[in-house]
Order: C-alpha cells, then sequence, then structure tokens
C-alpha cells in the first residue's frame, strides 16, 4: 500500500456525481489549498494533494521553463528563486520509490528525457560482484542521475500534463493572511500577493489551508511571527561553502569506470569533493570547503584554477581531464549551509491552524550530502497522506509533526552529526595533524573503526549492501549497525589492526600543504606572466 492509497480524499466519494443532482446529493466543494514555490518539493505536494482530490493553486514568482528544451531549462532559465538550483542533485531511493509506487509513468518521462537509473549492483566492485545473492530490497536501493533542471522541467510537465493543478508564474507573495477566532486561535485563510509588472498592485488569495514550499529562502516565519505567532527555530551552521562547475563528455567519449582505489568523492579532511553525474553526458563538480579556508576559496573561484587544483587529486583527473571533457559553466559557489528545523506547531495559545510548510522551508539538511529532494518529496507525500485521512485542523498540525519526526527527523541527526564531525576534522587539518592521526583514545578508536568500516565496505557484500541502504535512505541512517552479524563483521576487521585496515583507503593523492603549495605557484606564475616588461633607461638618465 503507497501513501497516498492508504487514505481517500474528503471528496473522492462524489466523484460521480452528476451536474444536475439535487442540492441534498451535489458533491462537498472542493477544499482549496495554496502553495507557494513550484520547485521539486512544491510540484510533489500539488501534484499528490490533487490525486486526493484537492483544488491546488501553486505560486511561484520565477518564469515557467523553456517549453521546448531540457538543455534551455539548464543554461537559459533564470530560476531566481531556487539559490541550489544550477549545483548538483542527488536523488536517491527513498524519492525513487516513492515515485516508483505512485507515478511509474513520470518516472519514464524522465528516463525518456536522459536522466538515468543506478541500480545497487552497479554500484559492486568485481569483487563483491562475485558474492552476490539479491535480496528483494536490493531493488529499492537506486538512484535517479538527472539535472535538477531536466527533473523539475519533465515534472512539472507531468503535473500540468495529470492534473488539474493551477500553476501561477510571476506572482510574489507579500504576506499569510491570518484570521483570530474565539478560541484564541490563529487560521491561515489564504496570501497577500504582488504581482510583477503591475506596480503596486496587490491582490488576496483566498484558500482553505496554506502550504509554504518556497525553500531555504522561505519569509514566512518572520510572517508568522510578525502576526504572533510562534515559530520554534533550529538552526546549525555546518561552517562550509561549495562551489560547483559542470562539464559535459566530449563525443564518444564514455564515462570513466568507477575504481575504489581511486573514488570520484572523497574528504580531505579541508575539502571535500565529488562528482554528479547527470544525464545526456553532463555531469558536475563540487569542492566544498571550509569558511576558514580563505586562500583555497579565493582559488577555486577562478575557472583555470578550480580544474588545475582538482586536477591534482587522482579521482578526478579521469573525470575533467581535457581529452575527457570541456566544462559548460564557471564555478560558482553557494554559502550559509545551514541545517534547520523549524516547529510551526505551538500548544500553547495561539494555535496556528490551516498552515503548513514542507521541504526546506520546514527542515533543511546540509545540501552537500544530497538529501533534501528525497526528504522534501516524502514530506510533501506525507502531507498529502496527513490532510486526506484527517478533517480536524489541529489533528492535522499534531499528525504531521509526529509523521515528520519519526521518518525525517533520524535522517536530520544524522546529517547534523555529520556536520559536527566535518568542522571538527577541519579544524584538526588545519592545526597540523595528519587526517588519520588521532589526538586522543576516543579520537584513535573512531579512526579505527572507520577503517575497519571502509575495509569491511570493499570486501564483504552485506556491510556494503548496509552502506548502500544508509545512501539512499531507504532505512534509518545507521541501521545496518544494529545487525549483530554485520557489528561481529566490522569487529573482525578492527581485530586486524589499522595498519592492514589502511591498504583500503582510497588514494586520495593530496595534502593540505601541497595544495596550498599548488596555488601559490599557480599564483606566482600569473603574476610573472602579468608582469610589465622592463624599461630601458636612457644615458641621459
Amino acid at each position: 500500500m503507497t501513501l497516498l492509497q492508504a487514505s481517500t480524499a474528503p471528496a473522492s466519494a462524489s466523484a460521480s456525481t452528476s451536474a444536475s443532482a439535487s442540492p441534498a446529493t451535489a458533491a462537498p466543494k472542493k477544499a482549496s489549498v495554496a502553495i507557494v514555490g513550484s520547485g521539486i518539493c512544491g510540484l510533489f505536494t500539488g501534484l499528490a494533494l490533487a490525486k486526493n482530490g484537492f483544488n491546488v493553486t501553486l505560486f511561484e514568482r520565477d518564469t515557467p521553463p523553456p517549453e521546448d528544451s531540457t538543455e534551455d531549462a539548464f543554461f537559459v532559465w533564470p530560476r531566481r528563486g531556487a539559490a541550489q538550483f544550477r549545483h548538483p542533485h542527488a536523488f536517491l531511493g527513498l524519492m525513487c520509490n516513492v515515485l516508483e509506487e505512485n507515478y511509474p509513468d513520470l518516472l519514464e518521462d524522465f528516463f525518456a528525457a536522459g536522466a538515468r537509473k543506478v541500480a545497487f549492483v552497479d554500484t559492486l566492485s568485481e569483487e563483491l560482484k562475485a558474492q552476490y545473492q539479491p535480496l528483494p530490497d536490493d531493488a529499492k536501493i537506486w538512484t535517479l542521475m538527472c539535472r535538477r533542471a531536466t527533473l523539475e522541467t519533465v515534472l512539472r510537465r507531468y503535473v500540468k500534463a495529470h492534473s488539474e493543478v493551477t500553476i501561477r508564474n510571476e506572482v510574489y507573495v507579500s504576506d499569510l493572511l491570518i484570521e483570530h477566532n474565539d478560541q484564541n486561535e490563529q487560521l491561515a485563510t489564504g496570501l497577500e500577493l504582488t504581482h510583477r509588472g503591475e506596480q503596486n498592485q496587490i491582490t488576496q488569495h483566498s484558500a482553505d489551508i496554506v502550504i509554504d514550499a518556497s525553500g531555504r529562502s522561505s519569509k514566512f516565519n518572520r510572517w508568522i511571527k510578525a502576526h504572533g505567532a510562534n515559530v520554534v527555530e533550529e538552526r546549525h551552521d555546518a561552517e562550509i561553502v561549495y562551489y560547483t562547475r559542470h562539464y559535459k563528455l566530449l563525443p564518444g567519449i564514455e564515462e570513466p569506470p568507477r575504481n575504489p582505489s581511486l573514488p570520484a568523492s572523497g574528504d580531505l579532511g579541508f575539502m571535500k569533493y565529488g562528482i554528479f553525474p547527470g544525464d545526456s553526458g553532463h555531469f558536475a563538480l563540487i569542492i566544498c570547503l571550509p569558511n576558514e579556508e580563505h586562500a583555497l576559496r579565493e582559488a577555486i573561484k577562478d575557472g583555470d584554477q578550480f580544474d588545475s587544483i582538482c586536477m591534482q587529486i587522482p579521482g578526478l583527473r579521469p573525470w575533467i581531464s581535457r581529452k575527457q571533457a570541456e566544462p559548460t559553466t564557471k564555478p560558482f559557489g553557494i554559502g550559509q549551509i545551514h541545517a534547520v528545523w523549524r516547529d510551526y506547531v505551538n500548544v500553547d495559545a495561539p494555535k496556528l491552524l490551516n498552515f503548513f510548510a514542507v521541504g526546506d522551508a520546514a527542515i533543511r539538511t546540509n545540501p552537500l550530502y544530497g538529501r533534501g529532494c528525497s526528504t522534501g518529496t516524502l514530506h510533501a507525500h506525507l502531507l498529502a497522506e496527513v490532510l486526506a485521512g484527517e478533517q480536524d485542523p489541529w489533528l492535522r498540525a499534531e499528525k504531521f509533526k509526529i509523521l515528520s519526526h519519526e521518518r525525517i527527523r533520524p535522517i536530520y541527526d544524522a546529517s547534523l552529526e555529520e556536520d559536527k564531525r566535518g568542522i571538527r576534522r577541519a579544524a584538526n587539518v588545519r592545526s597540523g595533524l595528519g587526517l588519520h592521526q588521532a589526538k586522543s583514545w576516543k579520537h584513535w578508536l573512531a579512526l579505527a573503526f572507520g577503517d575497519a568500516l571502509t575495509a569491511a565496505a570493499r570486501h564483504n557484500l552485506a556491510v556494503h549492501r548496509g552502506i548502500m541502504r544508509t545512501i539512499n535512505l531507504v532505512e534509518k541512517p545507521g541501521d545496518f549497525l544494529r545487525d549483530s552479524k554485520i557489528r561481529r563483521t566490522i569487529l573482525g576487521y578492527m581485530l586486524r589492526g589499522r595498519k592492514r585496515n589502511a591498504q583500503a583507503r582510497p588514494n586520495l593523492g593530496v595534502t593540505r600543504d601541497s595544495l596550498l603549495a599548488h596555488i601559490q605557484h599557480i599564483s606566482e606564475a600569473d603574476a610573472d606572466q602579468q608582469a610589465p616588461e622592463p624599461v630601458a633607461r636612457s644615458s641621459a638618465a
């Protein structure tokens, strides 16, 4: 049973009522829903609610995507409302399984547009393939390789073709409309709108339910606080900035084979990097740097230096070599990376009713982990399930909060812990501690466990499967470690000793000092090339 099959829409039983029916038997009016933001999360929220019998209108400040070409959508579409639009995305098993259960025809549209499926078996090395015995749940461990521009464009076309959702573009939302009742409750009743190109024209749109899907730039929490309601916000700074550059494989060139010894992603402590394959031969390279790495951050902004720095890393060379691919964009960055959890369910007066926030507008994790689209898609369908199955406004709010905590909070907490570990690792490396050197017994134990886990995943199918289940969010992060057999396997590897397990560490091939020396060399070479020729002095001088 899927999320959407678990409940029926309030008006579903009336779908066959004829137009000539008497008032006593006429179909009840569909509840109206206003959704702000037509990104991936907003579109899935609208699609899921429309399938459950709601009358949905989506409001978007940006222009619609180009009609004819997903290539134009990536290179031309001015998608200002989604700051991460052209940064790489990962569409993980969690998201793919929701689509497979509810919209299999939409998946076919993605594949027709050039998206690719990477199944669990595709992640196996030759050694692990020799051990492979398929399990039923392996079918859930897969990812969709696609640029966000392609996915969002195809999804929007699908929503327009397969639902009655109304999408209104180039409309700015400037406030949430709220009314107070005698029970000291605040009721969301609609939106205040400002229309682009129509100076000072402000209108109102009434709705039974208002949903914020406007992402990381959401203003609703500020508007709600201004109206006197309480919003509890948890916010943690990941203390990083990351930069992206896109490339396309040259004609006739295939992607490099996966090599566990030379991975196309890694963590150097002072820098993280990764290749994100997309559709139609496109891929992106991301470089993540701590805020304190000022010299590297400055150098990486330049296209030539970006490539030169990345060519120092063995696992990236087979991808971005000029014989392999050509860049299609300049490097561009995004900062202000925070983990955010917002709670709009206030048990004390005044209660806020008929308002919900989904995806990044409510729950945001570090985009470096590629979890946002997947958790946002799940969040959208959890909300549709609640709204379709419960009529009481307060019970709706409480149930949505409970489901969000049960299904998404473990992912949020795991991401937050990864952020904290990353901050500590970066500080250790800057202080001169080697990537695999311990500064305490507790630190040594953590490093030994990491080495054992890496070695076990390289050689043991069950451990690799567990890690891939965590990566694809098809179970709670780290749940595979509850398996006693897997724990014994990892313990066995720990007993082999760190020296032996170190052989399974990937060849990252660069240190902080060597990379800083490299960019210093580049800067000096550039300065020599730009220096003016000395002017000969005349004898009179």
